[in-house]
């Protein structure tokens, strides 16, 4: 947002403070400003008047031009295309220094003598405006012939660069910027007068605009002739100091309106209109996405998104003030991905809501410089619903760290906008003004009295901290990951992090679910990276496949973090890789280590998580999943994730050799508190059983057959090897070995064998399986 000093002074007085001061207090009420520049003509430039001007006898683009500069007139050599008799010009002397590296001399053009030089706006170090002079007026102080251009204030100005936060577009005017000038310092704004000079016809008799009751927003409709306007040199300055400039007096004059008074303004050619019964008709409607549309005999505009400069040659205009809810505007252009204008910079950050105040202020400016304004105005104005809140000023002082007198926070609050009403039991309910959409709840209300008091005035105290019990869901989970990150570090496994994206295309190549189109990501960063991951398996693969490629023989990774099912709902779930050689080369291996497997991956899964049972997979959802090598992690006999062998012909996609994959729910891993039982100071026994069971049976049945065995002396036992040959035809041989021992004596034989014979009994009861002969 660019402000200038002389442009404040019209809504503000601040005569007596300095444009550092200014600056300073922008800073401390959260404007910050970032850059602050000086204009300042150079001395020896003085207001001149062209008498004559006749063409150079041997140089078709230079005129020879007698110029009065009060104490002398001079002769000039210009060659600007737009210089003529009658203008009063800028003329630098002979002997001026425009800049450290011009200074004008004496000279001869075309062996035609020239002192001094009539200068172009850019040469004294203003906005471009032309590619010729720079024609005054007396817009920018009376003028009078030898006076130094140094001495009018109006264009010897400082221009102020603030940045704006997006929330505050209440600030994107030079009205909004002397609000807070105001607040501040306890200055009155400027009162305006509304003096215009009307048409005699009414705008009845000139104008129907029809709309549609569906439109959300608000639209005042003035018609103008500018026949005799012309917008005067010091708005134009302005103008192009904005960077808003177009030759074009009609679409300037709305652009510094716009900045100045903050009310969003448009433009549209009575040719453009659409004609009805010598009436010209404006249609306002709603297109297929929901926004607000002005049509003529074509489209015109998308209210408060593009605004179309209009190109066409006419005297009388139809001038349009609007208004829309920032907030809602933003939304849909999300959603719709609509692409916007210029204008849409303002409107959706919030431009000023009081059209009519907008407008009349526009139509007094343009009044003065010969415009002619039609009486009365089409206007549709949608009621906006004023928005009230209760404050306790003790809340308030408790937040601020600072007891702030109550006269003083509602003197704030009004300077800034506010009605405030007081209430009972030191609360104020106050109407939070239309212009501050960003204001919310309390906490907002107490930024801007912080503001208005400056940070630097609220006294440093020390930091009171009452302990309190902050353990709870979030703390235990962040204490389980750090344990498990140790435990897969141990393990072998380094720690990764990837993107929470992933590729959508791939995902569905390898059978894995999508989050729905319609919940999915509206703008992917890039476009390998287009959706949100539903596994994290992919990216894993993918890290190992490139450390495969740059020599690597062996990657191992694991990684905590977000996944998004189909319903874009979040779960965190702990995903392991394992490729290549499970160990280093070393004199124990011969330099040959072997690659990692299905048993020794499983440990290694299992020291890092802690304890869970494996049973077969009964169905296969991806293809990553090995038809062969492959079991679901059960914990509480839930289902909680699976681990397999990388399906060879992925593997071979990757340029991988065996890998091995785990995706286990973070939340279901157990990090319950370790209890210590003492243990058994009388010696354990080991006895191994081979049992014969069918092939198809699976080894968890005979497990969970043996743990309701209710006999305190098995404190362990494990499947150690599993054999088959021709005789066992569809069975196998299951060796499992037992620990026993009892917590009171040593085992005698006797124990150890009625042990054996429970477990023996038991399997052939309920499975029908028993010793291998």
């Amino acid at each position: 947002m660019i402000v200038t000093r002389k442009w404040l002074e019209e809504f503000i007085d601040i005569s007596k403070i300095s444009t550092d001061d200014i600056c300073k207090t922008l800073n401390s009420i959260g404007l910050e400003v970032d850059s602050v520049k000086e204009v300042r003509i150079a001395s020896k430039v003085v207001v001149g008047k062209v008498l004559e001007k006749e063409k150079h006898p041997d140089a078709d683009k230079l005129n020879i031009c007698q110029v009065d500069v009060g104490d002398e007139t001079v002769q000039i050599v210009c060659g600007a295309k737009n210089v003529d008799a009658g203008q009063y010009v800028p003329v630098a002397k002979v002997g001026c220094k425009l800049n450290d590296n011009f200074k004008i001399k004496k000279a001869k053009l075309r062996g035609v003598e020239s002192n001094g030089m009539i200068c172009s706006s850019t040469e004294l170090g203003l906005a471009k405006l032309n590619d010729g002079i720079l024609e005054l007026d007396n817009s920018i102080g009376k003028l009078k012939i030898g006076k130094e251009l140094n001495e009018y204030p109006l264009i010897n100005d400082d221009i102020i660069e603030i940045e704006l936060t997006a929330n505050r577009g209440d600030c994107l005017s030079i009205n909004g910027i002397a609000r807070e000038l105001s607040a501040f310092y306890n200055i009155p704004i400027i009162e305006k007068e509304k003096n215009l000079d009307n048409n005699e016809l009414g705008i009845g008799q000139f104008l129907e605009v029809e709309c549609e009751s569906s439109i959300e927003s608000s639209l005042l409709f003035k018609a103008i002739d500018f026949t005799d306007f012309k917008l005067p040199v010091l708005y134009k300055i302005r103008v192009g100091e904005i960077d808003k400039f177009e030759e074009n007096d009609i679409n300037d004059a709305i652009s510094y309106s716009i900045h100045s008074h903050g009310v969003i303004l448009n433009s549209y050619a009575n040719e453009d209109a659409d004609t009805d019964d010598g009436l010209s008709v404006l249609h306002v409607k709603k297109d297929k996405d929901g926004f607000d549309n002005i049509y003529g005999k074509e489209h015109l505009s998308t209210i408060s998104i593009e605004h179309k400069k209009t190109k066409v040659q006419d005297n009388i205009f139809i001038v349009e003030a609007s208004y829309i809810n920032p907030e809602k505007l933003s939304k849909r252009v999300f959603e719709t991905k609509k692409k916007t204008g210029d204008i849409y910079y303002r409107t959706s950050r919030g431009s000023e809501p009081d059209i009519k105040q907008g407008i009349d202020c526009f139509t007094t400016f343009i009044s003065k410089y010969g415009a002619k304004i039609y009486n009365g105005a089409e206007a549709f104005v949608e009621d906006i619903e004023k928005k009230y809140l209760d404050i306790n000023i003790d809340k308030i002082n408790s937040i601020i760290g600072q007891d702030i007198p109550k006269a003083q926070i509602e003197n704030i609050l009004n300077a800034l906008g506010f009605e405030v009403k007081e209430g009972l039991n030191n609360v104020f309910s106050i109407q939070i003004p239309l212009h501050r959409h960003d204001i919310k709840n309390m906490a907002d209300v107490t930024e801007e009295i912080v503001r208005i008091v400056g940070i630097d005035n609220i006294k440093a105290k020390p930091l009171a901290i009452d302990e309190v019990n902050r353990f709870n869901k979030t703390s235990a989970n962040l204490i389980k990951k750090n344990k498990i990150r140790r435990k897969a570090i141990e393990n072998g496994f380094y720690e990764t992090l990837t993107y929470v994206f992933s590729n959508k295309e791939n995902l569905k190549k390898y059978g894995f679910d999508v989050v729905k189109e319609e919940l999915d990501v509206l703008n992917p960063i890039v476009n390998e990276l287009n959706t949100l991951r539903t596994t994290i398996l992919l990216n894993l693969v993918e890290a190992c496949s490139n450390n495969f490629k740059q020599g690597i023989k062996s990657a191992a990774f694991f990684e905590i973090g977000k996944v998004i099912n189909t319903n874009r709902e979040e779960s965190f779930k702990i995903s392991f890789i394992h490729s290549g050689s499970k160990e280093e080369e070393s004199f124990t291996n011969a330099g040959k280590p072997a690659n990692i497997d299905f048993f020794e991956f499983s440990k290694r899964v299992l020291n890092s998580i802690g304890k869970f049972e494996l049973e077969p997979m009964h169905s296969i959802k991806n293809s990553f999943i090995h038809p062969y090598q492959n079991a679901n992690v059960i914990i509480d006999g839930k289902v909680v994730g699976f681990i397999c062998k990388l399906h060879p012909s992925i593997a071979t996609e990757f340029d991988l050799p065996d890998t091995f994959i785990a995706e286990i729910d973070f939340d279901a891993i157990k990090d319950d508190l370790i209890k210590v039982h003492t243990t058994s100071k009388f010696q354990a026994s080991r006895k191994d059983l081979s049992i014969i069971a069918p092939k198809n049976m699976p080894y968890i049945e005979i497990k969970k057959v043996i743990n309701s065995i209710e006999d305190t002396n098995i404190k362990q036992f494990n499947l150690i090897d599993i054999y088959s040959d021709e005789k066992l035809k569809e069975s196998e041989s299951l060796t499992i070995r037992f620990i026993l021992q009892n917590d009171e004596k040593t085992l005698e034989e006797e124990d150890i064998t009625s042990t054996m014979n429970k477990i023996l009994e038991k399997l052939d009861t309920e499975l029908g399986i028993g010793l291998r002969e």
